[in-house]
């Protein structure tokens, strides 16, 4: 099949690339004819919260990227619907993650499927954001408008679905594992990267910090545990929202000396030292539907800690990989307790579990 993917890829950094990228690359392992189109310009400056939108690193060579959308320039979008129309791929993949993107991938899509030929399907991170904004429905419903099928990863956001469209087709289809940051290495080499003591304890939150990730509860939950003793918690990401509040609650909460803030975008080459450091992946959401940082610690065979909103407790089986709990700072700490007193091995549970997490699935997801 003749297969294009619109949307975030190299230069762009973050979990879109790698995602698009790392399916591109499954789809190319089965003899499919792949292409990514992605941005010229992503974001504007003024309203992207972090340093910079771009990679460090080095283009990928086994990939074809075009740049050539513009997200804000309605004439763009129609020079590019028209090219990709006359290109007619059997399938256009269109991943959805904001409602921003909505006017400019939803007139692509509509102007593609005009050639009868090529399929719109779309990989739905949310339909609703975690963090809401007037108009987010409507935009919403424009994109999906423009879609043949969907493809959910989640149960909530499979519901979600039935507020914009009853009858298109649909299927579930989890968050592959994001295997592509490389083999694990010790842990104490990774220690020694990151300048950890290997002999302590480190929990671990990872990923940008966006306020609905509940960086507040992990702080809260933490300063609580009576006995911190030889115990780190490392937060490694960078922030998107107000980092002086955190830091501040840190220093009122007097654990400021037991957190290691390492608070700049972690590159791609960086993460394996990470996970391969940490003993605990701690993911205390207020809001969610899926997450890529559980398919990168089931990659590394690491316990996580996860809260039961949106479609966190459906891939991390309380008790089996870690623990599920309800979304509040208490229950948080009394699950860090648990763990710091028994440190239970779930290694076999995440090797059986993480089975079900292949790109294969994904892609068979999207040809339908």
């Amino acid at each position: 099949m003749k297969i294009t993917i619109l949307g975030t890829a190299h230069p762009y950094r973050g979990g879109l690339a790698v995602y698009n990228e790392r399916l591109a690359r499954e789809c190319q392992a089965e003899g499919h004819d792949v292409e990514i189109k992605t941005f010229t310009l992503q974001y504007p400056k003024f309203l992207f919260p972090g340093k910079t939108q771009f990679s460090d690193e080095m283009a990928p060579e086994d990939l074809k990227i075009e740049r050539c959308l513009n997200s804000i320039n309605p004439f763009n979008w129609l020079k590019v619907g028209r090219k990709i129309r006359k290109e007619r791929p059997d399938i256009l993949i269109i991943k959805f993650w904001l409602p921003y993107m909505a006017p400019c991938l939803g007139t692509v899509a509509r102007i593609v499927k005009r050639n009868g030929v090529t399929k719109v399907v779309s990989i739905l991170d949310n339909l609703i954001p975690h963090e809401k904004r007037f108009g987010d429905r409507l935009l919403a419903g424009y994109f999906c408008g423009g879609a043949d099928r969907f493809v959910a990863m989640s149960e909530s956001v499979l519901a979600d679905i039935d507020l914009f469209d009853k009858h298109k087709p649909r299927r579930l289809c989890p968050h592959p594992l994001y295997d592509n940051f490389g083999a694990p290495v010790s842990r104490s080499e990774a220690c020694e990267r990151l300048g950890l003591d290997p002999t302590d304890k480190i929990l671990l939150s990872f990923g940008l910090i966006r306020d609905y990730k509940g960086l507040d509860w992990l702080l809260k939950a933490f300063a609580s545990i009576e006995e911190r003793k030889g115990v780190k918690l490392v937060v490694a990401g960078e922030f998107y929202s107000d980092g002086a509040k955190y830091h501040q609650l840190a220093r009122s909460l007097n654990i400021d000396d037991e957190v290691i803030w390492k608070t700049e975008f972690v590159p791609d080459s960086d993460v394996k030292y990470y996970f391969c450091a940490a003993d605990l992946i701690v993911q205390p959401y207020k809001t969610a539907t899926q997450s890529g940082v559980t398919q990168i610690a089931y990659h590394f065979e690491k316990p996580m800690l996860v809260t039961r909103v949106g479609g966190l407790s459906e891939i991390v089986p309380d008790g089996k990989v870690g623990y599920s709990v309800e979304p509040s700072p208490e229950a948080v700490a009394d699950a860090l307790r648990r763990f710091l007193k028994d440190t239970p091995d779930f290694t076999e549970g995440i090797r059986e579990e993480k089975r079900k997490y292949s790109w294969k699935n994904m892609v068979e997801a999207v040809k339908g």
